[in-house]
Formats: structure tokens, C-alpha cells, sequence
């Protein structure tokens, strides 16, 4: 199959070189043409896993997005939320009809992308979904060279528009077999992870986060208050859910941490064992805020509000954030009052949830 990998970071490069070696022809697009120099010069990327560091190559690797997406059957985007507008934009002029978009994760941004895409005039049958984790826990080692700790064994995906599901689904298990239907794209947005595990690591980890030049969120900063209240917030997650009307599985992260019933299998250890995650991370920079807290959990908190669920923990972290960063995240741009869709009544949002606008 024809795949399209935009985006130049960790997931991307995991994604590109993975799908690759599977068999599947591989277009890389990253905007940046100097940093991608080293895969195009080569023609691959380097692959290290559980068995060991090869060579990969990948079919093609480009700065110019029309060459990326033409003919692609399928295109991931293991890329931030935060890069999401800016690549709708530049993917608009080239989207047929027939490709499926594949967000990993999405925070919503299947409905997002799919507005901007529209609103730039290309009207194309597209499929947009999203998952609830990338599929991969991967860290760059060099410019073209990618670890990959762990692969997602269970991956949940909603659908926008809902009524292309069948299809959409069929396409993307074609690379990824674990991928399966969990509804449309709100039920998908609401799989999201990053939102639930990484605001309250990055809040109740903020004083060692600042003293030291690097810190294991996952390993020391994960002690039993945080996961307590990370359980929590998750506990919020899913009553969102249910009050929505959404039915299980709905991927508890307390199994992250004690089976292997979770997204990644048994992930946990050997993400703590890597070491790839004793960084830096800067708390007003890191995706860990710009996209998952101030974007993925404030879209969290906004879809409680509008059901009337009860988050005191999603909002409670929002407003620390907002206090160290200076700006209320109540107000933030993937909220369903920013995108206006706080006014729709629920038979009307699953009514677009499914036909799309």
C-alpha cells in the first residue's frame, strides 16, 4: 500500500521506517528540508528495536507535499496537535477523494483538520480518523536514526465522518491490524492518553522538573499521590464517555501501570527501562503542555462541561497549568466553545459526528 508519514518527529520517523519494513511504499514528507537532508541523502532510516539496528529504506522522503500525497491510499500523522492546523493547510491543495487521514493520536483534530481542509475549498471524499495513543514508544538517537521500545497492541479509533467507518477502518489495518472501531471522532478524541497521563506528571513533577537538567517522569516523579491522581482524572475521562453514551472497552490507564490489558500491552517497565525518557522538559515549551494539557485536556474539561459531568480534577489542573503559564486554558483553541460547537444539543453533534459538515 501507498502511505503517506508526514512529520518529522519521533513517531514519524518509527512510523516511516516500521511501515516500511512491513512492505508497504513509504513517502516521508517533513517541512523541513535540512533536517530531512540525512534520509533523503541515504535513502533510509535506521531501526532499532527488541531485535537489534538495521538499515530501512524508505521509498521516499520529501519536502514537497503534493509529491508525498499523491496516490496515497493511506496518511499518518504520528505528528503534535499543535502542528495539525499548519499541515491541514498544506495537505488542502492535494487531498483526494478516497484517502483515509490518520491521526495518532488526535485530540480531536479529525474534525479539525477536516474544517480547514474544507474551508480552503477542496471538497474531496476523505476519511478522517483518530486513535487514542501513537502507535509506537519511540525516541529519535540521531538525525535518521529511531529506538522503538514498544509497538501499540490495542489501538482504538474513531471515525469522522462516522458513516465512512467501515472503510476508513479497513484501510488502516492494513498497517496497523491492531487498529479498531471505537465509534466516531469524538469517541476516539475521548481514547486520547497524553491528556490524562502527562498533565498531572508535568504538575506534580514541577519542582524537580526545574532543579534537575533531566528527570524520569515515568520512573521517580511516577509515586503513588500522582498516580492517585491520575487515576482520577481518568475516572473523569470515562464518565465523559458513558454520559455520552460511549461503551467499553474504554482503555483504563491504571492498566498501563498493572496488566497488560492497555493499549501497549505491558508497556510501563519496559518504557522505564529504556532510559529514552530521563529528559528535559521545559513546562512552558513541551508538548507535554502545548499539546496535551493545553490542548488535549482542555478539550477534556470543555466536553464535561457540555455533558455535565463532573471534572474537578481536569479543571483543577488546568487552572496550575494556567497559573504558571499566565493565561486561563479554559478558553483554549480545541475547546467546543471555540469551535463552536457547545450551541449543538447531542442529537445534533452525533447528527455531523456522523455525516460530517
Amino acid at each position: 500500500m501507498k502511505i503517506a508519514i508526514l512529520g518529522g518527529g519521533h513517531g514519524c520517523y518509527a512510523a516511516a521506517a516500521d511501515l516500511s519494513e512491513a512492505g508497504h511504499e513509504v513517502r516521508l514528507w517533513r517541512r523541513d528540508a535540512a533536517a530531512l537532508r540525512p534520509v533523503i541523502d541515504s535513502g533510509s532510516i535506521v531501526l532499532k528495536d527488541s531485535d537489534g539496528a538495521r538499515e530501512v529504506r524508505i521509498a521516499r522522503a520529501t519536502s514537497d507535499m503534493g509529491e508525498a500525497l499523491r496516490g496515497a491510499e493511506l496518511i499518518v500523522l504520528p505528528s503534535p496537535a499543535t502542528a495539525q492546523e499548519d499541515i491541514a493547510r498544506a495537505m488542502a491543495p492535494y487531498l483526494a477523494d478516497g484517502q483515509v487521514v490518520f491521526l495518532a493520536p488526535g485530540t480531536f483534530g479529525s474534525f479539525v483538520m477536516s474544517r480547514i481542509v474544507r474551508a480552503a475549498g477542496n471538497r474531496a471524499d476523505v476519511a478522517w480518523a483518530e486513535t487514542g495513543t501513537l502507535p509506537y514508544l519511540a525516541r529519535k538517537h540521531g538525525d535518521r536514526e529511531v529506538n522503538v521500545t514498544i509497538r501499540a497492541v490495542r489501538l482504538p479509533t474513531g471515525v469522522y465522518p462516522a458513516r465512512k467507518s467501515e472503510q476508513a477502518l479497513a484501510v488502516i489495518r492494513r498497517a496497523y491490524p491492531s487498529v479498531h472501531g471505537c465509534g466516531d471522532a469524538l469517541s476516539g478524541a475521548l481514547m486520547n492518553a497524553g491528556p490524562i497521563i502527562h498533565p498531572p506528571l508535568i504538575v506534580m513533577n514541577a519542582a524537580p522538573l526545574q532543579h534537575f537538567e533531566r528527570w524520569d517522569i515515568h520512573n521517580e516523579g511516577t509515586q503513588p499521590a500522582v498516580r492517585a491522581v491520575t487515576d482520577r482524572l481518568d475516572q473523569e475521562r470515562v464518565a465523559v464517555r458513558e454520559a455520552l453514551g460511549y461503551g467499553a472497552p474504554h482503555y483504563p490507564l491504571a492498566d498501563h501501570y498493572r496488566n497488560d490489558q492497555w493499549m501497549y500491552g505491558d508497556a510501563h517497565r519496559k518504557l522505564v527501562k529504556s532510559g529514552d525518557w530521563r529528559e528535559h522538559i521545559d513546562l512552558h515549551a513541551h508538548r507535554y503542555v502545548t499539546e496535551d494539557t493545553e490542548l488535549g485536556l482542555a478539550f477534556l474539561a470543555s466536553v464535561a462541561r457540555w455533558a455535565q459531568a463532573d471534572a474537578p480534577i481536569a479543571h483543577g489542573l488546568l487552572a496550575v497549568v494556567g497559573g504558571y503559564l499566565g493565561r486561563d486554558l479554559r478558553q483554549g483553541p480545541r475547546t467546543l466553545e471555540a469551535l463552536g460547537l457547545h450551541r449543538l444539543d447531542r442529537k445534533a453533534l452525533q447528527q455531523l459526528l456522523h455525516e460530517g459538515e
